[in-house]
């Protein structure tokens, strides 16, 4: 804070004492006393009365230049945000910051930096993305495949650099496509390769198209082996988003919706994906997509670290409801419980959990593939 004005006051007087006890409790005399003070005050020297002015003066101005002007040159580290990390591929990714207090310094250079060691900084690999303040978008490059890295946003002012907090990130394995031609991001868990996203093909393996039903809310109770997908709502965008729902009998048919080379996941595969991230209590929040564009707040303990990106797709049920998405991942299993249900696995949005159940085969759910 920057102070605009100080003064220097001064009390010139002279001091009378009253030495006669009937002049101290005489209110007359005490009214002529006070105008003797008064006209002996105003006889003040003129020389003393402008010498005192243009100290005042001089302490008025010179003060609060000299103050200002010093606080002004200093300023302050800039203050910042690192935007969540997103496009994860095998050697790229978005990011990027949000310089929300310049410091009271003009911010000459800003951008993300990044390592494979905690709390990077400017020293570090770094993008340069302008000068100013508010948002700005950066892209990463030349990463190493399926590697973790920490990355935080850095701004530079005269007094210095302030960083961002600190995010990470681990870059795909490799891509693979489905009869479709949908592209789907790799990444390593442990010693598990798996999908990046959930599928979205509406064909088998040979050619052959999965069926959906007239209406996308259409009862299928009453059939006895439905092979069907669709998007969330019958809206084809969240399909594009959260990848297609389908039934049990879809996934398990011998024509196959996993590329070649992949299956879908069983329990023990689920498993042991959980156990490699800490267990089941904690291992769901390692999974999800950090942030709320897609998901309830308050998605709880999200961190990604692992780029497996899950989406709260929801789910449909036989008799044609759709019903939580941004809430819950379900995912199917290819463990059968009984002749009318099968296992599902899913992540939610009020805790760290990924936790396990089992569904009529009938229900809609997502498809992640695990490579063979």
């Amino acid at each position: 804070m920057c102070l605009t004005t100080r003064f220097i006051c001064f009390n010139i007087f002279e001091q009378y004492f009253l030495k006669n006890v009937a002049l101290r409790n005489n209110p007359k005399n005490l009214y002529e006393t006070r105008k003797i003070i008064k006209k002996k005050h105003c006889r003040m020297k003129t020389k003393n009365r402008i010498w005192i002015f243009h100290l005042i003066v001089m302490v008025i101005v010179l003060i609060p230049v000299n103050g200002c002007k010093k606080q002004t040159d200093q300023g302050t580290s800039p203050v910042l945000i690192t935007k969540y990390v997103s496009s994860i591929k095998t050697t790229s990714v978005n990011c990027g910051g949000n310089i929300t207090n310049a410091g009271g310094a003009t911010i000459t250079a800003r951008g993300v930096c990044w390592s494979t060691t905690q709390n990077p900084t400017a020293a570090d690999s770094k993008t340069t993305d302008g000068t100013g303040t508010g948002p700005f978008a950066s892209v990463i490059t030349g990463l190493t495949a399926t590697t973790t890295y920490y990355v935080r946003a850095y701004a530079t002012n005269s007094a210095g650099t302030g960083y961002g907090n600190e995010m990470s990130f681990k870059t795909y394995t490799d891509a693979v496509s489905d009869a479709d031609g949908n592209i789907y991001n790799t990444m390593t868990i442990g010693t598990q390769t798996w999908m990046a996203d959930n599928m979205k093909t509406t064909k088998y393996l040979n050619g052959d198209l999965i069926g959906t039903t007239s209406s996308p809310t259409l009862d299928i109770t009453s059939e006895s082996t439905p092979e069907y997908q669709w998007a969330y709502d019958g809206d084809q965008t969240n399909a594009e988003t959260y990848g297609r729902l389908y039934t049990w009998y879809v996934i398990m048919d011998d024509r196959k919706i996993c590329p070649s080379g992949w299956h879908l996941p069983s329990d023990p595969d689920w498993h042991a994906l959980a156990a490699f991230l800490g267990g089941e209590g904690n291992a769901g929040g390692k999974l999800k997509e950090i942030g709320l564009d897609h998901w309830q707040s308050p998605n709880a303990e999200a961190t990604d670290e692992t780029g497996f990106g899950a989406l709260p797709s929801g789910y449909r049920s036989m008799d044609g409801k759709f019903g939580e998405i941004h809430q819950y991942s379900p995912w199917w299993s290819a463990t059968e419980v009984s002749l009318t249900d099968a296992m599902f696995w899913s992540t939610s949005y009020l805790d760290e959990t990924v936790f396990s159940g089992h569904y009529s085969k009938h229900y809609g759910y997502a498809v992640r593939c695990l490579k063979d």
